[in-house]
């Protein structure tokens, strides 16, 4: 159905701009910054407190007891008033009430689930433009249902961004009986779908799609739109019903809800998004492979360093003058030192930092990206300025086409521009600070409807790989005996195989979960909560679906977590120990680790065979569990210098170019 014509002062601000979106192309000036800090931190002027929650809640109950014994029919009119009135007024904290009783009731008619208290709260602090801290398993996407259809029921164009496809098109299709009771349209925008197809799908009311998805349509839409982004343009090219503004795929970007906050904002933001396009050339592709040609014959210890992973690569004195050497005979375009000197750190990079089954996998032919931060492959991701094709070379298969930037911008600058922006996480306490800064909503915590009943069991280092793989797997046998099912977590595909390889020899059937099997994530994960099942996984596995537990699997006290690896960041680690002990049921997790494990990679050799000595003592077990987490906020305080300039260099970008969106 379509929208109210009633004509509404709200509403109205998300309408009036043929592609309504906040505009603030250049960073705000220091005092400004200083100041917005000042309010935040200082004033509370974003602070949402229990008891207006609370208070709100109560709303929602006089509100739902007002809606007992209404047949369809009034309920039909009820949602009519209340387009009108929040179209007029916005999310006030009383229509607010009466749109979430009018939802919930739906929602108990439709699907069989009624909304809890923790849920309401959790909606109406995505409702106020903030990001929801809520535990792994408390029901997020169902919370998430109660703030889209308000916001839609408004006249605002919904986006409800998830980190992929798969979980798109689950949560779509779970709540579009709950949203058509209310006469709004429901759409998912799938990565494969076709130009002509996205452009209708985003015209609902309520659209689900991925991150990757939403930010390349927008890229698109800016390449079509170019300088007449601005708003008088647009209107003047609708009035005369001419221009690019008509075929634009996007209605604007007016409120988007997204979940995995923590890893959309701040984990996927170290990496640009680039719309790109092919463009075949023979001599580079000899170029690339002359490149990690080149790359091999350096000796690492005398002419180049490499140093930690998010430093940069130099060449030594000795190194230039080889490379000097080396490219005399070679084809002219080695013959400008810079540019040389420029791609062979970039080749020295593909081949000592970049891993295979860590980074990337070989599958079909291609080199294709594994996530990170989710473990999942990216097919159609590719890495710039020739790396990904000198991977290509050194794996020995064919080499893909050079791409051309067309445009390219970061998530961090995309979502600054809607003009609501609201998520949620069960983990994004940690960067709060980033957030408000970067975004400007608050992140507000919803305790758990249940108190939890996760145990920690600790952590414990071992001096190497093999110690730690025979101590993972004694402790996967006696929890698999005593009927606990067991998740385990590995860092890269790498360590999956070779833990999946310790526990074949040592008899212990168990299945593994990792970009190469991501095809049937949804089954095995829906299956690791079975009693005594052991599921190796990365960290696809802490995202987004749900290990059900039988009742004997509970008996024997709930799914055991344990991490085999600390992650980048804590809170990765945190996702994938929220797999166990959810919504009141038991759990229990551990943490063996090992002096090989990446985050210690860069240790002094030194240090590290003196806490060997000293591992079995407490004393070494102290130092070096403390050594391993100092690593880690080392490599975590990194990442967010990388964030930093990024969106620093995204600003500076598009103030030279004069606000021309050349470049987006």
């Amino acid at each position: 159905m379509g929208h109210s014509s009633s004509s509404s002062s709200f509403a109205l601000r998300f309408r009036a701009d043929p592609y309504a979106q906040r505009r603030d192309w250049t960073e705000l000036p220091w005092l400004d910054q200083a100041l917005d800090w000042c309010a935040r931190r200082l004033l509370r002027r974003d602070t949402l407190s229990q008891a207006a929650l609370n208070r709100f809640v109560r709303q929602v109950r006089h509100a739902e007891a007002a809606l007992q014994g209404r047949d369809a029919a009034a309920l039909r009119d009820e949602a009519q008033a209340l387009r009108r009135a929040l179209g007029r007024q916005g999310f006030e904290p009383a229509l607010c009430a009466r749109a979430f009783a009018l939802i919930r009731r739906h929602s108990h008619e439709r699907l069989g689930l009624a909304h809890f208290d923790t849920q309401l709260k959790g909606a109406y602090v995505m409702l106020s433009a903030r990001v929801l801290e809520m535990d792994t398993g408390e029901g997020k996407t169902l919370t998430a249902s109660l703030a889209a259809a308000a916001a839609a029921l408004a006249g605002l164009a919904v986006h409800v961004v998830t980190v992929n496809d798969y979980l798109a098109a689950r949560d779509a299709d779970k709540l579009r009986p709950l949203y058509e009771a209310l006469g709004l349209t429901v759409a998912v925008v799938l990565e494969g779908d076709d130009e002509a197809t996205r452009r209708q799908r985003y015209r609902a009311d309520i659209v689900y799609c991925s991150n990757k998805t939403v930010v390349f349509d927008y890229l698109r839409d800016r390449q079509r739109l170019a300088e007449r982004m601005q708003p008088l343009p647009m209107a003047l090219d609708l009035l005369l019903q001419q221009g690019p503004v008509s075929g634009t795929t996007l209605r604007g970007l007016h409120f988007a809800i997204v979940d995995e906050a923590d890893s959309v904002f701040i984990d996927e933001a170290r990496t640009p998004l680039i719309l790109s396009a092919q463009r075949g050339d023979e001599a580079a592709e000899d170029y690339y492979r002359q490149a990690i040609a080149l790359a091999r014959r350096m000796d690492l210890d005398q002419d180049a360093t490499l140093g930690r992973q998010d430093a940069a690569i130099t060449l030594t004195a000795a190194g230039r003058a080889k490379l000097q050497r080396w490219t005399q005979d070679l084809p002219p375009v080695w013959h400008a030192r810079l540019r040389s000197e420029e791609t062979l750190v970039q080749a020295l990079g593909a081949l000592h930092r970049y891993r295979r089954d860590e980074h990337y996998i070989v599958a079909d032919g291609k080199v294709q990206i594994v996530d990170e931060n989710t473990g999942r492959v990216m097919a159609d991701r590719s890495w710039e300025r020739g790396l990904h094709q000198m991977i290509e070379a050194k794996e020995g298969v064919a080499l893909s086409a050079g791409r051309e930037t067309l445009a390219r911008i970061s998530y961090q600058l995309f979502f600054r521009r809607y003009l609501r922006l609201a998520g949620m996480s069960g983990t994004v306490r940690e960067v709060a600070p980033e957030v408000a800064r970067v975004f400007g909503p608050g992140i507000t915590r919803v305790a758990p409807r249940r108190p939890t009943r996760r145990r920690a069991l600790g952590e414990r280092l071992l001096p190497d790989q093999a110690a730690k793989w025979q101590a993972v797997a004694a402790a996967v046998r006696s929890r698999r005996d005593a009927g606990q099912p067991v998740l385990v977590g590995t860092r890269s595909i790498a360590a999956s195989e070779a833990l999946s390889a310790v526990l074949t020899t040592a008899g212990i059937e168990h299945v593994v979960l990792n970009a190469k099997q991501d095809a049937d994530e949804a089954a095995i994960v829906e299956a690791a909560g079975a009693p005594g099942r052991v599921t190796i996984a990365t960290n696809m596995a802490g995202r987004g679906t749900d290990i059900p537990l039988d009742e004997i699997a509970r008996n024997a006290g709930g799914l055991h977590v344990l991490l085999t690896e600390r992650h980048d960041n804590a809170r990765v680690d945190r996702q994938l120990i929220g797999r166990c002990a959810r919504q009141g049921d038991p759990g229990s997790w551990e943490a063996l680790l090992s002096l090989d494990d990446e985050l210690l990679r860069d240790t002094r050799p030194a240090l590290l065979r003196l806490l060997k000595a000293r591992l079995s003592g407490p004393t070494g077990q102290r130092l070096g569990l403390w050594l391993y987490r100092r690593a880690q906020r080392r490599t975590e305080a990194a990442h967010a210098r990388t964030r930093q300039g990024l969106l620093k260099s995204d600003f500076q970008t598009r103030q030279s170019l004069s606000f021309s969106g050349q470049m987006e």
